[in-house]
C-alpha cells in the first residue's frame, strides 16, 4: 500500500467539515479489521484509511497545520501501513482498571507470543514494538504494535482460499480464532499484493 503524503490529507478546515462523514466511514471500515482474540485482546489491523484517520485526528487535536508538523506525524504513523507482504496490528489489552495492573504484570512478553497462521503453513509470530520498548521490569503495556510478515507461498495460499487463524500462546493467555471470520479474512486479503 502507498504511504500517506501531505497532499493526501485534508486541511484542518476541510477536516472539520468532513469529519463526521469520514469518521463514520472509518468506523464502518474498522469493523471488519478488528478481531477479538480471547476476552481481553483486541487486534486492530491497520491500513491506509485507518492511519489517515489517526493522522487527521492528531493534526486536529494538536492544531497542527505547518508542513514540518504534518511531516512529523506522517513519519510516526506511515510505518503502520502494510506494504503488501505483511499485516500491521495495534494490539490492545483491555481490562477493568481494578484488574489492569495485575493482569499486565502477568502478561509480560505477550506481544512476542501473538501469531497468525495460513492453513498448510507454520505460524508467523509477531515482530513487536519496533518503534520503542513497551515493557518494563514490572509489566507490559496495554498497547503494542505488531507486524506479521508473510512469504510468497502463504500469500498465494490465501489467494487460493486457504483458511487463516490468529492467536496468542502466552503462558497466562492462550486464545485463538480458527478460522478467522470471512469478513476479516476478506479485509486482510485486500492488504496483500
Amino acid at each position: 500500500m502507498d504511504k500517506l503524503a501531505a497532499a493526501d490529507l485534508m486541511s484542518l478546515e476541510q477536516y472539520a467539515r468532513e469529519r463526521p462523514a469520514f469518521r463514520a466511514r472509518v468506523l464502518e471500515h474498522k469493523r471488519e479489521r478488528q478481531l477479538a482474540v480471547g476476552p481481553h485482546a483486541t487486534w486492530c489491523f491497520e491500513d491506509r484509511m485507518t492511519v489517515q484517520y489517526q493522522v487527521q485526528e492528531m493534526l486536529r487535536a494538536e492544531r497542527i497545520f505547518e508542513s514540518d508538523g504534518i511531516a512529523e506525524e506522517l513519519t510516526v504513523y506511515n510505518p503502520l501501513i502494510p506494504d503488501g507482504r505483511n499485516w500491521k496490528v495495534t494490539l490492545l489489552l483491555e481490562y477493568d482498571p481494578s484488574e489492569r495492573p495485575a493482569a499486565l504484570a502477568g502478561l509480560k512478553g505477550i506481544e512476542d507470543r501473538c501469531w497468525m497462521q495460513v492453513a498448510g503453513h507454520g505460524r508467523v509470530y509477531a515482530i513487536a514494538d519496533e518503534d520503542l520498548e513497551r515493557e518494563n521490569a514490572e509489566k507490559t503495556s496495554a498497547v503494542h504494535f505488531l507486524r506479521f510478515e508473510l512469504d510468497a507461498a502463504m500469500i498465494a495460499g490465501l489467494k487460493d482460499g486457504a483458511a487463516l487463524a490468529a492467536g496468542v500462546d502466552h503462558e497466562n493467555y492462550r486464545h485463538a480464532v480458527d478460522p478467522l471470520p470471512a469478513a476479516q479474512r476478506r479485509a486482510l486479503l485486500a492488504d496483500l499484493a
